[in-house]
């Protein structure tokens, strides 16, 4: 195995599918902004993606609230990726 293999399967087990608190999961997607733009830029991601908005919409998610349940988390990946 090359190193870069074992650098993507690094990455694949850090973000397994779990609950994260939205400040956590922000700053990992930008991770050289300060959290509050971080989590200012995570919340126009998902403003802008209309599907992925209503499919938090459809868990139960509210934008102030401060952890992703797990469903969360997984469509989060699915549309943006995971960080």
């Amino acid at each position: 195995m090359n190193q870069f293999t074992l650098a993507e399967q690094k990455e694949e087990k850090e973000w397994t599918v779990r609950p994260y608190y939205k400040r956590e999961l922000a700053e990992a997607y930008a991770p050289n902004l300060s959290p509050v733009s971080a989590l200012n830029r995570l919340a126009a991601w998902i403003k802008l993606n209309k599907t992925l908005c209503e499919e938090l919409a459809q868990t139960g998610y509210r934008p102030r609230q401060q952890i992703f349940t797990s469903l969360q988390v997984e469509i989060i990946f699915r549309y943006l990726g995971k960080p």
